[in-house]
């Protein structure tokens, strides 16, 4: 089998990635699915499994490079690994060498393997990369926090081009420039550059509307082009200027800025040389949040590692066009037995895996396949890559900046995770649970007069909030009088906990113990509940619990505001046992309404934004056939959907784009008695 879908339905590469050069597309193209015979039937023995198992697939495997996974009996990937020769990598397994305890436990649970050959051993790094990000295997050191980094873009496909922040694919027209750290980076980045080169920031539709200027230009953060205050001559010149800047030429337009300055000064044109003085003073306000800016660094990202206590820091600092973008520490899932060379080799290659990669990338230590990673990532990048651990001079100061801002964040991190480890260990002793929660599941409803309800969930774990965990149920019964709370609980623990079950089954709790929770990866279920409500609300939930046959499997605790609902006074609801409060400056106390706070202010941000987008409805939404641009030139044509409601359809046969048919449509949707 060739590329595509493998054999339990994980997808080896599916294109929904930012994948600019198509390179990992080309190489699961020519890449290979093994298929290895076992029988007539072509199962594999059942009676097989760990080193056993792992040295029969030997027999079969070729002197090859290539991917291969490990599967457990749920088939799920445990481990995904690359080789230059998988006969030689794998029968590593077979035989037991170099592996830690944990490797073992993989070895033990593996009951099936999957093997993909590649044309060459780079190959085989970029798609092993590429598959750890997607699988998110259990036993693979994973980069956790993903999300894509921020640029600026300068678009390039209208008459007065604007500066914006950009996230994502680069679709759009126009000039890109980074990436940078974070987006509070971007945001305070752009704000500068405005009060520097006075580009428009609004948004296409704004700008086209304009019939006097907004108040950027009267603050003198806009040149004003969409109402003419600037000729399209000197905006171009604007707009060059600023990529000038962003493109490392900052020195140049520096000087340039001081020179008309000085010239508008000998005119006495003092207005006009105050207007540069004060974009000069903006342009050293860029650079004075860039820190370091070294001049022979053009285009370099700077990785640091740290260890210690379990735990792994990874810093990475990003340089282009000679200028300091910004910084990110990364904790990446890794085994505490793996060097830090070992984590950071695994990193890199699923770092740049959907990102930019630049022409330096500068380490604090050697990792094993370096010279491996420079093919492959000149190869995806098609530029010349060099990976390096400088010994000397001003990129070895700029690496050991790196460390210690990597052994800085490490720091604080640690103490966090120490602080959170604390918390739970304190829950399970103030509620008298059987192990440390790991997962804790808090809800909250938000909703005005029962209008736009929606209910809210919010998690917490060993590492604080975890919001990509996060959900929210809109509430849909029709049955649930408005402003009913029980019901609404009702509705969002059924949804919740039906969905689970049918996903991820029912957990067995009678054997969980608080090492086992401490070893697994972070659970699907909760082990606790947590509902912002009193003995009404944990009725409700109890009840659902019960109908669902999964009261032994979660642990509900209700949190009831105290008298005159004052905080520190609240009383906690578990089965089992009567309602109590905890001492005032209890921490479990403190860390509960902290929870608690968070799953408010997420139902209530829910809320708003779905009541928001109930009042910008438009009537015409609801008219099928009726597209963005036949709705925009109706509201254009009419002012206001109302008016389009009491328009004839030969006026609205007036309209461009609207024909007969279409207008017959419009007419009938806003008129019982509607045209023949």
């Amino acid at each position: 089998m060739t590329g595509g879908k493998l054999s339990d339905g994980g997808v080896l590469y599916d294109g929904t990635e930012d994948d600019d050069d198509g390179v990992v597309a080309d190489i699961v193209e020519a890449a290979t699915t093994l298929s290895i015979d076992w029988n007539e039937s072509g199962d594999v023995p059942s009676e097989l499994k760990g080193a056993e198992l792992i040295g029969e697939f030997v027999k079969k495997l070729p002197n090859a490079p290539g991917v291969y996974r490990m599967l457990n009996a749920a088939r799920e990937v445990l481990y995904v690994g690359k080789a230059r020769s998988l006969k030689k990598r794998v029968s590593n397994y077979a035989q037991g060498r170099l592996h830690s305890n944990r490797l073992a436990r993989m070895v033990r649970e593996t009951t099936h393997m999957e093997f993909v050959t590649t044309r060459t051993e780079v190959e085989a790094l970029l798609l092993e990369a590429n598959l750890i990000k997607r699988l998110r295997p259990r036993y693979n050191v994973l980069l956790r926090d993903d999300k894509s980094f921020p640029y600026i873009m300068i678009t390039g496909d209208g008459k007065a081009p604007a500066i914006y922040k950009h996230r994502g694919a680069r679709a759009r027209k126009g000039d890109y420039f980074g990436p940078f750290a974070s987006a509070t980076a971007v945001g305070r980045t752009i704000n500068s550059l405005q009060r520097a080169f006075l580009l428009r920031t609004c948004t296409d539709s704004v700008f086209e509307s304009r019939t006097r200027p907004c108040l950027l230009y009267q603050i003198k953060r806009c040149s004003g082009p969409c109402t003419g205050e600037v000729s399209d001559a000197d905006y171009a010149e604007l707009v060059k200027e600023t990529k000038d800047f962003l493109s490392g030429k900052s020195q140049k337009v520096k000087e340039t800025m001081a020179r008309t300055m000085n010239e508008a000064a000998e005119d006495l044109d003092f207005e006009r040389a105050a207007v540069f003085r004060d974009r000069l003073a903006a342009l050293s306000h860029v650079q004075s949040h860039q820190g370091i800016n070294p001049a022979g660094v053009e285009e370099a990202d700077i990785f640091a590692i740290h260890q210690e206590g379990g735990l792994c820091c990874i810093q990475v600092f990003f340089f282009r066009t000679g200028q300091n973008w910004g910084n990110r520490a990364y904790f990446p899932k890794a085994d505490p037995q793996l060097s830090g060379a070992e984590v950071l080799s695994a990193f890199l290659a699923q770092f740049y895996d959907d990102k930019p990669v630049p022409r330096q990338i500068l380490l604090s230590e050697t990792i094993e396949e370096q010279e491996l990673l420079a093919l492959a990532l000149s190869e995806k990048a098609a530029h010349k890559v060099l990976v390096l651990v400088p010994q000397r001079g001003e990129k070895k100061d700029l690496v050991d900046h790196v460390v210690a801002n990597a052994r800085e964040a490490h720091g604080r991190k640690l103490a966090e995770t120490s602080s959170q480890a604390r918390l739970l260990q304190g829950m399970k002793e103030t509620f008298s649970l059987d192990y440390t929660p790991r997962r804790i599941e808090i809800y909250d409803n938000s909703h005005i007069m029962g209008t736009n309800a929606v209910g809210g969930m919010v998690v917490a774990g060993p590492e604080g909030f975890v919001k990509n965990q996060y959900r929210k149920f809109n509430i849909k019964s029709e049955d649930i009088t408005p402003g009913d709370d029980f019901g609404m609980m009702r509705e969002v623990m059924t949804r919740r906990f039906s969905r689970l079950i049918k996903e991820e089954g029912k957990p067995d709790r009678s054997t969980t113990t608080t090492e086992d929770a401490a070893d697994a990866t972070f659970p699907a279920w909760p082990d606790v509940i947590l509902i912002d409500g009193g003995q009404g609300q944990m009725s409700a939930v109890r009840k659902i619990l019960d109908d669902l046959d999964i009261t032994d499997c979660v642990t509900a605790i209700g949190i009831a505001k105290g008298v005159d609902r004052e905080a520190g006074r609240e009383r906690f609801f578990v089965k089992g046992k009567p309602d109590f409060s905890l001492p005032p400056r209890d921490p479990v106390l403190y860390f509960i309404q902290r929870m608690r706070d968070e799953a408010h202010r997420f139902a209530i941000g829910s809320h708003r934004a779905r009541r928001k987008k109930e009042m910008v409805k438009n009537p015409l939404d609801e008219i099928a056939g009726i597209g963005p641009t036949r709705k925009r030139a109706i509201l254009q044509h009419f002012g206001t959907a109302k008016a389009a409601s009491r328009a004839a359809i030969s006026d609205l046969m007036a309209v461009d784009g609207i024909s007969e048919a279409v207008a017959k449509l419009v007419y009938n949707h806003f008129h019982e008695n509607g045209a023949d």
